[in-house]
């Protein structure tokens, strides 16, 4: 099984790249992320790869990170109807920080952004994977996330707040990481205002 692959980028297409290692085109399907973080023909690269052998095919999925790799097979492996068609729509639309803070606040809208992702398919992802977000969060900022915002869905102060940081122009992964460090001084009780206050103080850091 090829697990990566180390050579020369020979082709990007709009849902491939061709890597060339010691004269071998080998074709690996990437994540549109993954693939606009390719800097062009000709230039060295790295990919971290899932192989799939069927009977009447191989393909090889390609990864600029373990952690993307990693979350590509937590979702095909953990959550019903979710495939690498899916798995990598997912992850062209979302980082894999953002897709933990996704989970971890139960934010199936915010996973329903991917394309082809629908809103069944996207609850099912936040409710399967509810206990795995934290390990995968990809950061220290994410990290345990999921234990500080508690096992439910996220009250309405704690969605109130992250809107609110998102709507002021911060990305949603800053405003949810902003509210989880709220959490910690405020307490879980603590209203959608004094997250905001807290939250832009952790902005502001």
């Amino acid at each position: 099984m090829i697990g990566k692959l180390k050579g020369i980028i020979d082709e990007i297409g709009d849902d491939h790249c061709v890597i060339d290692v010691g004269g071998v085109g080998y074709v690996a399907h990437c994540s549109a992320r993954t693939l606009s973080a390719l800097e062009g023909q000709g230039v060295a690269i790295t990919l971290y790869i899932e192989t799939y052998v069927r009977e009447d095919m191989i393909r090889l999925y390609g990864f600029q990170s373990v952690l993307e790799r990693e979350w590509f097979r937590l979702l095909q492996n953990n959550v019903q109807g979710v495939g690498a068609k899916v798995a990598l729509a997912v992850l062209s639309t979302l980082s894999p920080s953002e897709l933990a803070n996704a989970i971890a606040l139960k934010d199936a809208a915010m996973v329903a952004r991917a394309p082809g992702v629908g809103k069944k398919v996207a609850e099912r992802i936040v409710t399967e994977l509810k206990s795995k977000a934290p390990a995968y969060a990809g950061g220290a900022e994410s990290i345990g996330l999921k234990e500080e915002l508690g096992e439910g869905a996220a009250p309405a102060p704690i969605s109130d707040a992250v809107s609110a940081l998102a709507n002021l122009g911060y990305s949603r992964d800053m405003a949810s990481n902003a509210v989880a460090a709220a959490l910690k001084t405020a307490g879980e009780n603590a209203d959608a205002g004094t997250l905001i206050r807290l939250g832009l103080k952790e902005l502001a850091r």
